[in-house]
């Protein structure tokens, strides 16, 4: 009979979580296939004694911080999510989907980065150097000191290091490198986290910027061992539909700023640029108010970005409506049905084929949009436009209330630079930006006074003077 101490043990290579026995899901982080044998009874027990100290450790006032000073990838956007730029020796990994523009994105950080001080090493495992070079022809990405190797050995890369000595490396991506030392295919758990520790070791000893391309599961999360994500100083997703020009890099960790902070590109033809001012892809200008649309202002992490609300309501051919959504939340929009239905006295849209959407592909997840979406579907159903140049910010509960969100101020700010006079708002709204009237509102029902059933929308509308109150149904109606 075995003793106790001569059983195998296992252990997850995503988690650490062991066990005695071997499982085919791990029970603590619930990953597949990654409990993996680590060895018959206990582990005899070692101690690293002391060495003498190299460098000894100073007082944290006296370590020179210059070396870890931001440098400009000359892309804007970017070095806004990265914090202002790249530290040397940092590692960063950029997930996202297919084909959503993330080589032709670090191909042009790249170039932009390169200098005859600080070269660039473009190291690419999915393409062919001559691809490549054609899309860096279609995005203009050519310069001298941009080095490009097509290799998928991790001691080939390393030997390009020692010849091309880069400031910056890039690397497309992380999943099709190998080392020769082990066993497995490219993109494996085991290669995956060789590969990605030799290169963080070479970046800190070499004090060079590393920029690793990572794939996505089905789920959209970072495919490979969850330990990755924990040994790299920075996590990028890049985000978008490929149907739309419009592309979010949205900061996930960051060991140097903020992560909190989105990046706006558009994606065309040309290549990637960035969008110091996106709000214009999600806006549609017209010069007549036209029924079935609102606008609101989301916010992307910091940034406040004006994006439309469109609805549609038709008379339904069959027994059960449509609801149809594009860019929200179909439970939001439900929820706004109802709530319109029960608590705004709005019965028609019951029996009609529902169709609501965004406008450029934003894809509006916070409560903040629920009054646009409300208005926006009582302006479908009454076939009344709502007044020229108002804006609506607000969470609206299932009691028809009107509740406060995070950065009000500066959503109305972002409203008001962009020309916007007119918005409604949950009450206790803060100081009111210049140039804007603001209408605090208590409940849906106020909020529905601004429809051009009321007189006081419609002089809202020929641009006259309204009030900023909070829930006065006498002060509304002037």
């Amino acid at each position: 009979m075995a003793r106790k101490a001569d059983r195998p043990s296992y252990r997850c290579s995503e988690c650490g979580w062991t066990t005695v026995k071997w499982l085919g899901r791990c029970s603590e982080c619930q990953a597949w296939g990654t409990v993996e044998e680590v060895g018959a009874g206990t582990a005899a027990v070692r101690t690293t004694a002391a060495t003498r100290v190299a460098k000894p450790a100073l007082p944290i006032g006296q370590v020179d911080s210059r070396r870890a000073s931001a440098r400009s990838t000359g892309v804007p956007e970017l070095d806004r999510v990265l914090g202002g730029g790249l530290v040397p020796g940092a590692v960063v990994l950029l997930a996202g989907e297919p084909g959503v523009g993330k080589s032709t994105l670090l191909l042009d950080v790249a170039a932009k980065a390169a200098s005859a001080q600080s070269p660039t090493l473009y190291v690419t495992g999915e393409e062919s150097a001559g691809q490549v070079r054609l899309r860096a022809d279609r995005i203009n990405a050519i310069d001298d000191h941009l080095y490009l190797a097509a290799e998928t050995d991790l001691s080939a890369v390393l030997g390009q290091l020692d010849v091309v000595k880069p400031a910056l490396l890039v690397m497309d991506s992380v999943q099709t490198v190998a080392s020769p030392e082990l066993d497995g295919a490219p993109g494996g758990v085991a290669q995956v986290r060789e590969v990605a520790a030799a290169l963080i070791r070479e970046s800190k000893e070499r004090g060079m910027a590393t920029l690793l391309v990572g794939h996505v599961t089905k789920d959209g999360s970072i495919a490979g061992p969850r330990l990755l994500e924990h040994l790299v100083d920075v996590v990028l997703h890049f985000e978008g539909d490929r149907h739309n020009r419009l592309r979010l890099v949205r900061g996930v960790k960051n060991r140097y700023g903020a992560t909190d902070e989105v990046g706006c590109f558009e994606l065309h033809d040309a290549g990637i640029t960035s969008l110091a001012d996106p709000s214009g892809l999600f806006l549609t200008r017209r010069s007549e108010p036209v029924p079935g649309t609102c606008l609101t202002v989301a916010l992307e992490g910091r940034r406040p970005l004006v994006a439309e609300v469109q609805s549609l309501t038709v008379d339904s051919q069959i027994p059960s409506p449509r609801r149809t959504t594009s860019g929200l939340e179909t439970s939001r929009v439900s929820m706004m049905l109802a709530v319109l239905e029960q608590r705004g006295r709005i019965t028609a849209l019951g029996k009609n084929d529902i169709y609501t959407a965004t406008v450029g592909g934003v894809r509006l997840t916070e409560p903040a949009a629920d009054l646009a979406v409300a208005l926006a579907l009582a302006s479908a159903a009454s076939d009344v436009p709502l007044p020229k140049n108002l804006v609506a910010v607000g969470e609206v509960g299932l009691a028809g209330e009107v509740r406060r969100v995070t950065g009000v101020q500066r959503r109305l700010a972002e409203a008001a630079r962009l020309g916007f006079t007119h918005a409604l708002a949950p009450a206790d709204s803060g100081e009111t930006p210049p140039g804007m009237r603001v209408l605090e509102v208590a409940d849906i029902g106020e909020a529905l006074r601004v429809l051009p059933t009321g007189r006081g929308a419609a002089r809202a509308a020929r641009g006259g003077t309204t009030r900023r109150e909070s829930g006065q149904a006498e002060e509304s109606r002037r």
